[in-house]
């Protein structure tokens, strides 16, 4: 499961877009957290199939942290997994593309602040040692890049750099979903970037806690075929380069993330750890052959089921079933 810190200036809506997608509201604390399913409506299909006894969808954790960018909200912002900016899209006065720059602004000099005080700590540790050494230069780079105002992501720092770097949990090396929060039916400002989602975080509060045909139906009116809470995950997947892969059975029908380009046994191993030490292969299917074939059995009499290997790079939507050995 990916944490999802949902990020923003005062007045942006970001605390709104929390209460939106996830249906809670504000619980108080150091910061708001939730749990939500990842809709996928593959799940309800092989469940019939399969007559499982339950279903299981992936889940995302949204982290919402009152007052945004104090030294207590940056430290629980660096325990996510990305960052989703809103940004203020409606209104007279609203300037996404000003506020995007002053929080790009506001999270690099969080970092710079972060790494500056990391590298008089590895300079103690790099006397007399080699991994202290390769800390401090890492470290190094990394000020480097923030120093002349680039975020860690777009810098070309190698895999050693970005280990030691992520003990830090810095802000700009994460993944970021740009919201804009724009009025009821809105489009996206011409100002910000392409991949940045349109969303009236306002219009999906009101919806929240409607019957799922209402709200689609008032969604609808304003032109929205889809609810905030399923792009927003979509992008959030998209950006931390994850994929879906469902098992099922008659016991239960379940979705899992995993990275894309991962190979059998890491999917395994998203499932137990005990599958991924035991792996011996992995009986695969794609989802759209399943549901033509009509249950597993038929899939396997049918001929469209495989037999795959430990170097086989799981796809979206294949159907596993893991064999292991402990």
């Amino acid at each position: 499961m990916k944490d999802v810190g949902i990020v923003g200036t005062p007045y942006a809506g970001k605390s709104t877009l929390f209460t939106a997608l996830t249906q809670h509201g504000s619980s108080g604390g150091r910061s708001n957290q939730a749990v939500v399913d990842v809709p996928d409506p593959r799940l309800k299909v092989l469940s019939e199939l399969e007559r499982s006894k339950k279903v299981v969808p992936a889940k995302v954790r949204f982290v919402d942290v009152p007052g945004g960018l104090t030294a207590q909200g940056i430290a629980e912002y660096r325990q996510t997994d990305a960052l989703c900016i809103v940004l203020r899209s409606f209104g007279a006065d609203a300037d996404p593309a000003k506020e995007l720059a002053d929080l790009e602004a506001d999270l690099l000099l969080a970092d710079l602040a972060s790494v500056e005080s990391g590298v008089e700590k590895a300079r103690k540790r790099a006397r007399g040692s080699q991994e202290g050494a390769a800390e401090l230069a890492a470290l190094e780079r990394a000020h480097e890049v923030l120093n002349e105002e680039r975020l860690l992501r777009d810098a070309n720092l190698d895999e050693a750099d970005r280990k030691v770097l992520r003990g830090f949990g810095p802000l700009t090396m994460k993944p970021w979903v740009l919201v804009a929060n724009v009025e009821e039916g809105g489009e996206l400002p011409q100002a910000l970037p392409s991949t940045a989602i349109a969303i009236s975080a306002a219009l999906e509060a009101e919806v929240a806690g409607m019957d799922e045909g209402e709200a689609a139906e008032l969604l609808a009116g304003f032109g929205i075929e889809e609810p905030g809470l399923s792009r927003v995950i979509a992008a959030c997947y998209q950006t931390l380069d994850l994929i879906t892969f469902l098992t099922t059975g008659e016991d239960e029908s379940r979705a899992w993330e995993v990275r894309r380009g991962a190979k059998a046994p890491e999917a395994a191993g998203a499932i137990h750890s005990d599958l991924e030490r035991g792996f011996i292969r992995s009986e695969v299917v794609g989802y759209e052959d399943l549901v033509e074939a009509g249950s597993w059995d038929a899939a396997k009499t049918q001929g469209k089921l495989r037999v795959e290997g430990k170097d086989y790079t799981v796809a979206e939507g294949d159907v596993l079933n893991i064999r292991f050995a402990v």
